[in-house]
């Protein structure tokens, strides 16, 4: 078993996400509670960005705790969105550049979700929606919190349920990005791709066809995956040499940050 950096079990978490993307808190805040749980090291892999890294290696450093730049992509594969963790690339022009691209798209598709939502009758703007965003990357949860504030449903969940499922009348695809371009933008970066929450694409024979599209490591750790499921995915990296990694999936208070061990 080879665990990412070599990093001891019980003394990391590399899948947090912070407020630059969809998490409910900054960067710094991140940190502090990755501190607080007596964590040596962590990753910030938020969606398609990298702003909140350098604010949390900042932080890190002044509180003894190991931040390490990732990244986390959705891509597409065979009709389904395939979740790849990125880390140990390089933190430079090139993969900020292939970003500000992808980044762009949703931008206009966060756009085009808050125009649905005008002729469903349930006016909100973009300043709305920038109060929980910041200057960081607009995205869903971001735009359901304002629906939220301004009275139109009752919870987060209830407008992804009836507003922004797949389907549902104010959902608009994501500008979709190939699984083989996914790994190749983490690749010319310098870093190692890795199959986040393979729980989510369920079947053994297709999580195994995915990690042979040229993926480094799985993650086989996380808050939904059961002991049996730890098993099979170790198995999996066994066989294909794969980099393994383990993490919570941090986004909002009732996910622990540095729980993802099965009971």
């Amino acid at each position: 078993m080879r665990i990412l950096n070599n990093l001891p079990l019980g003394t990391f978490d590399l899948h947090l996400h912070t407020s630059a993307s969809d998490g409910r808190f900054t960067p710094s805040e991140v940190v502090k509670r990755a501190k607080q749980a007596g964590l040596q090291t962590i990753a910030i892999t938020d969606h398609d960005t990298l702003a909140g890294v350098d604010e949390a290696v900042e932080t890190g450093k002044k509180l003894g705790v190991t931040v390490l730049p990732g990244i986390e992509i959705t891509t597409r594969w065979k009709g389904k969105n395939i979740d790849l963790l990125g880390y140990n690339f390089k933190h430079g022009e090139k993969l900020h550049q292939a970003l500000a691209s992808y980044r762009a798209a949703r931008l206009e598709r966060a756009k085009e979700i808050i125009q649905r939502f005008c002729s469903l009758n349930m006016s909100i703007s973009l300043d709305d929606v920038k109060k929980y965003s910041g200057d960081g990357l607009i995205a869903r949860p971001h735009i359901a919190r304002a629906i939220v504030e301004k009275g139109y449903v009752p919870t987060v969940q209830e407008v992804f349920d009836h507003y922004l499922a797949d389907g549902k009348p104010a959902a608009v695809d994501k500008k979709e990005l190939s699984l083989r371009e996914g790994i190749a933008m983490i690749h010319e970066a310098g870093g190692i791709a890795v199959l986040a929450h393979p729980i989510y694409i369920k079947e053994i024979s297709e999580i195994e066809e995915i990690i042979r599209q040229g993926l480094d490591g799985i993650e086989v750790w996380h808050r939904n995956h059961s002991g049996e499921d730890v098993k099979n995915y170790l198995d999996i990296a066994d066989k294909y040499h794969l980099v393994v990694t383990g993490g919570s999936d941090f986004h909002v208070e009732e996910h622990k940050i540095g729980q993802f061990m099965p009971a």
